[in-house]
Parts: C-alpha cells; structure tokens; sequence
C-alpha cells in the first residue's frame, strides 16, 4: 500500500520530528486520562438500560432504592438473644457514625415483631406454640416469680413431681437438655449464657438464624473503592462490641458495595506480579525472536506509546472503563505486539539483502506494510463487532480495543521506525528463518492427507464440545471466593430464606399478593413465597381470641413476671436449691429411661455443687442473663393488637407497599437452584405465574440469555465483515475460505482445550471467542498471502519466526491475566491463553497441509 510506504518514509527521514511529535501528544494524552478517565465497578452498567429486563431492575431499584448501595452486616452468635443484642448495639453505633454511614436499621429489631410477630403464624402454628407454652405455666410461673437459678432448680424440682405423678415430660427434653448443656458448660468453668427464646418461645417469628444490620454507606466516588472507608469503619466498630470481643458472636459483612469494592481489589490483585512476570517472559520471546536490543526497546516503546494513546482515546470517547473493559490494556499489549514483531523480524530478513538502514525500513513496509494492515483490520473488526451490542461492559472494550488496534498499527508503521532509525540496528549477516521450519515443511508436505483427516476428527470433537459446554450464568462464580464479602454470602446461600437469588413481583392488591404467593408456595421450585400480604395477616380474630385466652391462663405468671424481686440470690441458697432438685430427681430415677436428661441434670448439680461460690454465681449470672428478657417478651406478645396496611411500621411498609397499592411478592428457591441449571428452572417457574416477575433471579437469568446473544450477533458481525475484508483484498474466494476454514478450526480446538480443561463459559471469559477471530485472521493472513506471493516454505519463512513469537508475546499477556485474583478475569486469561494455542496449532499445523494440497493440485 503506497501510504504505508509513504508514512514510513516520512517517520524515518523526519525521525526525531516525529518521536516528539509522539511524546508530547503522550503527555497531554496522560494528564488528560488521569483527570477524566473514570472506572464503573457497578455490575449493572455492563448492560443497556433499554433491555425490558434492564428497564425492570430500573423500575425496581427506584421503587425500593432501600435495597441498593447497602453493606449488609452479618450477625451471628452462640444464642439468639446475643446475636440480637449485638445487631441492634451495631445498628445504633452505624447510625451514630455520620461521617461513614447515611443510615442504618435493624429490620428484624422492630418492635412490631415482639409486639405482634405471633400474629403472623398460622393458626395451627399458633395454637401449638401456645398449648406449649401454657404446659409449662407451673415452670414458668416459678421462673416468674424467682428470676434465678435458684428458681430454675425449683422449677426442675417441679418436673420431677410431674414424673412422680405419671406425667409425660417428653415434650420438654429439648428444653431439658439446652439447661443440662449450660449447666455442664459451668461446671467445666465456661459458664455461658442460656437462651430463654428457644425455651420459651420456640417456634416465634424472628427466631434464630443470622441477624442482618442494613447500612447505606457514604461514597467516596474519587475513591477507586468508594465503600473501603465506610465498610473499615464498620469492621472497627464491629470489632468493639461486647459481644464480640468475648468470643460469643461474629459480624461479617456482604452487599452490593462491599462486593464492588473487593471486585476491584481483585482484579488488580495478582496483576502486578502476573504484568512483572509477563514483561520478563516477553522480552525473553523479543530477545529469541529478534537477537538485538536494539529492535527490542523500540519495540517495547512503541507498545507502551500506542497504549497511552488508547487510554487516551479511551477517556475522550468512552469515558468510563468497567470491569470487562479495564482489561484493554493487558489485550492490546498481547495484540499490538504482534505488528511490531512482524515489521521488525521482516527488517531483520530484508537487511540481509539491503543492509542500509534507511533503505530496508522503506522494504519492509512495502513487503510487510499491507500484511499488517490487514491484520490489524481484521483484529479490530473482531473487537467491534460487540459495538452494537447491549453487552455494553464488551462493547466498550471492543470500541477501546478495536481503536487500540488502528492505533497500534499507526504507531508501527511511523513511530518504530522513528524509533528504529535512532537505535540503528546492525545488520544481519545470515538469511533469517524458523529454526526446524524447513524439516516442519517437509513433513507436512509428505503428510499432509493425514495430517487433515487428525483435524478433521478434532474438529468433530471440538463441535461435541462446543455443543456441551456449560455456561455458567451465575455472577457469583466470577468473583474472588476469598473475599469476606464472597465468604459471607457462600454463608447464606445453603438457607432458602437468605438465598440472594429471590424474585418478586408487584401486584395490585393485598387480595392478588395472597393469591399469587400462594400459587408460587406450591411449586416444587420454591421453598417459600412471602408478599406484603403476609405482614396483614388472615384470621386475626381467631388468633387474637387464642393470644387473650393465653394470657388469662397466664395473668399470675405475667404479673410476677412483671415485679420481680429485689433481693439478691446467694451462692448458699442455690446449693441448697440444688440439694432439693437432686433429692427430686433421684426420687423418680427408677421410672426415668437411662438416657433422661432429668438423669444427666442430676449428675451435673452434683458436680457443681462442690465448686466455689465464684463458679455458682457465675453459672447464676449464665443461666439468667436473658431471662427476665424473655419473660418480657412472652407478655408483650401475648396483647398483641390487629394488623392492619395502615398501621405496619414504615419501614415493612416501605419495603413491601407502593404509595399506589401496589404489593410486592417474593418467591424464594430452593437449594437446587444453586446451580445454574436450577436456577434457570426456578425462573422460567416464577415467571410462569408472574410473567412480570423481576429480581435477582431473573435479572440472572435474563443477563446470561443477553450475553449468549450479544455474542451469537459478534460473532456474525465479526465473521461477515472479516469475510468482507478478505474478500476486497484477495478478490479470490478460495484464498479467503482457506483463512475462514482455519478460523473455524481454531474455534472448534478452543471449545475442544476448554471442554478437557473442566472450563466453563461464562460472561468474563467469553471475551476470548471474538478475539479469537481477530488473532486467527492476522496469523492466517501472513501465510496465505506468503502463499498468494508463491511462497511454498511457509514453516521456514520469517513471516512464520513473526507469527510464533508473536504468538508467545501474546499468550504470555493473556496468560498473566490468569494471576488475578479475580476468578472472572483468571477464567479470561486462561481461555484466552488456550485459544491462541488453538490459533497456533491450527495456522502452524493445518493451515500449511492445506496450503500444500492446493499448491500440489494447481502443479497437477
């Protein structure tokens, strides 16, 4: 191409021009990037807003903005009542710190379901609780009346006369043995608190289970991580808790911000040593390739010359970089380099025959120049073929990469040899070739029907595999598993009700929210469907009347209960309290099974008994911590009064109603939705029912059918406009089929490399399918054009020396991206990595046995 020529002429003669013309431009370039460039770690932005499925989550985010941009904080401890305490002493420290935190709230410490959570059972549910706990009256009625272990023992004392009198104490053995557990763990000198809830009010809303503080962070968004001050400051107070500071309970963390932050984190964690490491590998591959520092560092400085300027083409058009396209840089140092090579081993072969300097960069670029061009078109259209797609996180790498490739091939054919002409490399005093190339050539050449029917029998392999290959849509599994944020919601998943992976639905009307959740309650896909409709419970007067009967049985226990008294209970008086329950117990052991936990009680009191005061006491303070709590809590919920949409609190309010009337519907899933064959069941169930069902699950979903088909239109896009190509500049179907049959071969050898790796695809790594046609149509283009120019040695040629070290240089920038720590980006490196060793094997093995049939059927 005569411009090629004309710009190379041009940078040699006006060298030094043209290298400050370049660095100053880099300059400007550079300040211009770092003051406008900016990153989206928001996984949602790697979509179209105009997607119905995008316009949904939109619609949704603005009606419940309560749910997005939270760090939600993990609650869990040894007992219910001490990870509640813990929960709403973090809430009120989070809402305490402005400066980090906008709010904070502790959804399941509201009042309302102390006040009016048994409400919310079933009828069935409510009448069991409720026979169970008015069973116990006599127990209770002494705990009331004496809060202490001394009125623990007594109460024993009292189920052992219920045994005396032929009464059956099954019900209560596990109650029986959380005391014997606690009264042992005393005894061994851990006294620990016992926990009152599961004793009393087994079976009440809001029991057990983690405990979840909801906080809105303030942003840093000058911040590479915009949540790491707030989520520092909560892991700080967290750790200041009494709580958890005895060891007794644990706060982790998880949520959209934290989960951005640590994306990032990881995606730079392992680079730099993966970037020192490829940097050293691929100047390794320049020295083998090219012998001569002199080729070398102008090599070097125009990769990192033609990537300031994508950057800076990046922050005039794109703006904002994400997290799929953050990784343009690593790409265009394995892409880019490939030009380089090609234009300097070409030097190196035409100054074995015209050794001047000046004389043989003009030869180069009339040999080479259109090669390179053509590959770098081709390359580029790879890239922007995902332009029009609304996988918009590739489609601004492709727009980045597929400008880079333009610009790294400008600054081959005009800064190198700038650069080139300064460096003034000696030249060659031997024909520059492919060691073992010739020997290669030959044995193609002779083998080269059974060299086409191997790949032939690959390729059908490769089909198989390709046809197979799972794609996994969960996002969860592109993430750093290591992570706190990653380790907490792994915690989550095995529990229905704290699955991230729910969907919703609004609804007119409390009516519709009833009739819904219970058609999603029966399918075999879902574990649990709740809706706003489940906070305005049915058959309120049924209940109402149970809870009153309730509380008048238990009026005397509740008043005790209420006027505790004053008087201090002494270690003395609680042995002696334990002489009594042992001389009970030991009264009815004859009609106790062996295995009695009234038996296995005996023998602790015994044991503890002897022990110091200071150990009594201390099992006192243990065995009593929550229970004047609880006894509280039994009375408040026994006056409970009706619920109505009108007088739920503001906040479940908020989280389940629209100002309109709108009520939202929530359908959990079960375990097997944990993969992502299940989980696409889970939806395509939901939606089913509730055709215009949203939520994580969907949008899971709906983003995997939308990355497979930005895809399957790259792909056309790329591969018409790469046949385009081919085709204007060969004029000749043939030679275009030979560079598209190769192609596909290399596609097939991926998915083949993948299948037998154990890979899956999934919406980071998929990257490497349409780079695959940018790198496999600029190596087969040197060699079918070497072929077009008459060459028959194709192994031995220089063109192939270029193409395998280029070929290394560019699997060592891809495999580096296997370092990060970031799982989505190691899946990217490695399929990239195994996709240009597919590239290679098929242009270096059944490129040339094809090239050599045409070449022996054009002699015949």
């Amino acid at each position: 191409m005569p411009f090629i020529v004309a710009a190379v002429s041009a940078a040699r003669r006006y060298a030094v021009l043209c290298i400050v013309l370049f660095l100053v431009a880099a300059a400007l370039g550079l300040t211009y990037t770092f003051r406008n460039l900016t990153i989206d770690t928001d996984t949602d932005h790697l979509f179209a807003s105009t997607l119905p499925w995008r316009q949904a989550q939109i619609l949704e985010n603005k009606n419940f903005p309560q749910f997005n941009d939270l760090i939600v904080a993990v609650v869990r401890a040894d007992t219910p009542e001490e990870a509640s305490e813990t929960a709403a002493a973090l809430n009120a420290a989070l809402k305490a710190d402005t400066e980090n935190f906008v709010d904070s709230s502790y959804p399941a410490g509201s009042p309302f379901y102390q006040n009016e959570g048994l409400l919310l059972l079933p009828a069935d549910g409510l009448a069991a609780l409720l026979n169970q706990i008015v069973a116990a009256q006599p127990f209770l009625g002494q705990l009331a009346a004496d809060p202490s272990a001394r009125g623990l023992l007594t109460g024993l004392g009292l189920i052992a006369q219920g045994v005396q009198a032929g009464a059956d104490i099954s019900p209560f053995n596990k109650a029986l043995a959380g005391v014997r557990k606690n009264l042992q763990a005393a005894a061994d000198g851990h006294p620990v608190p016992l926990s009152w809830q599961g004793l009393i009010m087994n079976g009440a809303p809001g029991q057990g289970g983690a405990a979840f503080v909801l906080a809105h962070p303030r942003l840093d968004q000058g911040s590479l991580q915009p949540g790491g001050a707030a989520t520092a400051a909560l892991v700080r107070i967290a750790a200041a808790l009494p709580d958890v500071r005895a060891g007794r309970a644990t706060v982790h963390y998880t949520g959209q911000i934290p989960l951005s932050d640590e994306q990032f984190a990881s995606l730079t964690q392992g680079l730099v040593l993966g970037g020192v490491i490829s940097l050293a590998l691929i100047a390794l591959w320049l020295y083998l390739a090219l012998r001569s520092w002199r080729l070398i560092v102008p090599i070097l400085l125009t990769l990192v010359m033609g990537l300031v300027l994508t950057m800076t083409y990046a922050a005039i058009v794109v703006r904002v970089i994400n997290l799929i396209s953050v990784a343009f840089a690593i790409l265009f140092i394995g892409l880019a380099v490939d030009f380089a090579i090609q234009y300097a081993v070409r030097l190196r072969a035409v100054r074995h025959a015209v050794p001047t300097l000046g004389l043989a960069l003009t030869e180069t670029a009339r040999q080479a120049g259109a090669q390179i061009a053509l590959a770098a078109t081709a390359t580029a259209c790879g890239f922007f073929a995902f332009s029009p797609t609304p996988f918009v996180g590739v489609a601004e790498l492709g727009e980045i990469a597929g400008a880079g490739m333009f610009i790294a091939f400008f600054c081959t054919i005009t800064f190198l040899p700038a650069l080139l002409r300064l460096f003034n490399p000696l030249p060659e005093a031997a024909p520059v070739g492919m060691p073992g190339g010739a020997v290669a050539d030959d044995f193609l050449h002779r083998h080269r029907r059974l060299t086409l029917v191997l790949f032939a029998a690959l390729a059908v392999a490769g089909g198989v595999a390709a046809a197979t290959i799972n794609f996994d849509a969960n996002p969860l599994d592109t993430k750093d598993p290591n992570t706190e944020s990653m380790r907490t919601i792994h915690s989550l998943l095995a529990d229905p009700q704290t699955n991230p992976f729910y969907a919703d639905a609004m609804v007119p009307n409390l009516d519709a929210a009833r009739a819904l959740a219970e058609k999603l309650s029966k399918l075999p896909e879902v574990s649990q469907a709740i809706s706003g409709a489940t906070f305005v419970p049915q058959d309120q007067a049924q209940k109402l009347a149970m809870l009153a009967q309730a509380q008048t049985i238990l009026a005397p226990t509740l008043a005790a209960a209420a006027s505790p008294p004053q008087t201090q209970v002494s270690a003395a008086e609680i042995r002696d309290a334990m002489g009594k329950t042992i001389a009970a117990i030991d009264g009815v052991s004859a009609k106790l099974p062996k295995d009695s936990e009234l038996l296995k009680i005996e023998a602790v009191l015994k044991r503890l008994r002897g022990e110091n005061d200071a150990t009594i006491m201390a099992m006192n303070a243990g065995m009593t911590r929550f229970l004047p709590l609880e006894l509280g809590r039994l009375a408040a919920s026994l006056q409970a009064k009706p619920i109505t949409e009108a007088t739920l609190p503001a906040g479940i309010k908020n989280d389940w109603f629209l100002p309109d009337g709108q009520v939202r519907v929530e359908a959990f899933p079960t375990a097997a939705a944990q993969t992502t064959r299940g989980l696409h069941q889970f939806a395509k169930a939901v939606q089913a029912v509730a055709p215009n069902a949203g939520g994580p699950a969907i949008s899971t979903i709906a983003t995997a059918g939308t990355i497979l088909a930005s895809f399957r239109e790259a792909a056309i896009l790329a591969f018409a406009a790469i046949l385009v190509i081919l085709l204007l500049v060969f004029r000749n179907l043939r030679d275009s089929a030979l560079v598209l049959a190769t192609l596909g071969l290399s596609a097939l050898l991926t998915a083949l490399f993948a299948k037998i790796a154990g890979m899956s695809i999934n919406y980071a790594n998929i990257i490497a399918l349409p780079l695959l046609l940018g790198v496999g149509v600029s190596f087969n283009v040197y060699f079918v054009m070497n072929f077009r120019a008459g060459m028959r040695s194709f192994l031995s040629s220089a063109t192939a020396r270029a193409v395998l070290f280029s070929a290394l240089t560019t699997g060592t920038a891809f495999g580096s991206l296997a370092f990060s720590a970031d799982r989505g980006t190691a899946s990217m490196g490695e399929l990239l990595f195994l996709s240009l060793a597919a590239v290679l094997i098929a242009t270096f093995g059944f490129l040339p046995a094809l090239l050599h049939t045409f070449a022996d059927a054009r002699k015949a």
